[in-house]
């Protein structure tokens, strides 16, 4: 008994011992059996919201801005690095300034050759004549001619189609019509006053003006197209002397109001134009003073010539253009203005006779001066009847 006792407790001894290694073995640390340590996890930072600060918090991130919606011209202009915008360092707008130029010009050329038509080349007093010419140099054909009225009045007249142009314009299709009155006092003798009131009228014209401007792409040119008129009326008073049968001298004081009439246009399609200009309707005005005198003589019996010139001086001048231009940076307006000018008018004719009532006439007219208005030159040939 006492044997199987102690076998027992033996026996149960033994099972515990095993047990108690398994666990040993099991509970061991992993570094004991060669294993390496499993990561120790990183702490989860608490949410964040509204700026908070301390260890182990992490800011919320801020959120990206959402672009607004940009609409048609709401929306800035962006040019790539290779793509520069189109600049003119402001000579647009000094463009629209020499069409204003052109536009002066354009005035008082009309004016120069419509006074042509009011016999500028002829003597003050003679009998009746009617002409026919044609010139060149700014293309004109037509006829003009005096009657008298009585013996201290006469009727001038005239009308002729014409072509011209100065710089950068040119007028097509232009009628010029012109007219005058002319009050001699014949009865004082051979030195005497006479006075003149007329006007020219040119209703129609077709022209083209000319622009340039420079860009950082390069330069520009281009003409517009449009129509125009012109008005204009004098007054002239002056002093007339008979020095013989041959000669005759004349000086005379003149004062003139011109309009122009310029109907709005714009710029043509082209290939590259980033400053595209749209001229509205305008009217352009301007003075003018002209202090001036002439000489006829008859040399023989067959030539007889004519020289006469004067000094005349603009005042009160107003542009009548206004432009908007139109460019990638918005449109800007440009207005012009035309400052006082002063120039010389000189002319005179060639007639040679043919027969007592036939004369063939050589005439050349023109200006000497600064710009706009510049030197020019308008010469013809025409057939004079005196009936």
């Amino acid at each position: 008994m006492a044997r199987s006792l102690r076998t027992l407790i033996a026996s149960a001894a033994l099972g515990a011992a095993i047990v108690l290694g398994a666990l040993v073995v099991h509970g061991a640390p992993a570094s004991a059996q060669g294993l390496l340590p499993s990561p120790t996890p990183s702490p989860t930072p608490d949410t964040c919201y509204t700026g908070c600060e301390g260890p182990g918090l992490l800011p919320s991130p801020t959120p990206s801005p959402t672009p607004a919606t940009c609409y048609g011209t709401e929306c800035p202009v962006t040019f790539g690095p290779a793509y520069a915008p189109p600049t003119d360092g402001g000579s647009s707008g000094d463009s629209v300034r020499d069409v204003a130029n052109q536009r002066f010009n354009q005035m008082i050329t009309n004016r120069v050759l419509g006074t042509v038509l009011l016999g500028v080349n002829e003597q003050v007093n003679c009998g009746d004549c009617m002409s026919a010419f044609g010139s060149v140099g700014s293309f004109s054909a037509g006829i003009h001619g005096r009657k008298e009225i009585t013996n201290n009045l006469s009727l001038i007249a005239g009308l002729a189609y014409t072509h011209y142009g100065e710089g950068n314009y040119s007028v097509t299709s232009a009628p010029i019509g012109a007219f005058a009155l002319r009050y001699d006092f014949t009865d004082w003798g051979s030195s005497r006053p006479f006075f003149d009131i007329g006007t020219i009228l040119t209703p129609w014209e077709k022209v083209r003006y000319t622009r340039s401007y420079n860009t950082n792409s390069g330069p520009v040119t281009v003409a517009g197209s449009t129509n125009s008129s012109n008005y204009a009326v004098y007054g002239r008073a002056g002093w007339i002397t008979r020095l013989s049968p041959r000669d005759e001298v004349a000086g005379s004081v003149e004062f003139w109001q011109l309009w122009q009439r310029v109907s709005g246009y714009s710029d043509p399609t082209i290939a590259y134009n980033p400053f595209e200009a749209t001229f509205a309707t305008g009217t352009d005005r301007t003075s003018l003073v002209k202090i001036g005198g002439q000489w006829t003589h008859l040399f023989g019996r067959s030539v007889e010539a004519n020289i006469n010139g004067g000094y005349v001086h603009s005042f009160g001048s107003n542009s009548g253009i206004l432009a908007n231009i139109t460019s990638m940076n918005g449109t800007n307006s440009v207005t012009a203005t035309m400052g006082d000018q002063g120039w010389f008018e000189l002319g005179g004719r060639l007639g040679f006779r043919v027969s007592e009532s036939w004369i063939v006439d050589l005439f050349a007219n023109g200006t000497v001066g600064p710009h706009p208005v510049g030197n020019t030159v308008h010469g013809g040939i025409g057939l004079r009847i005196k009936y």
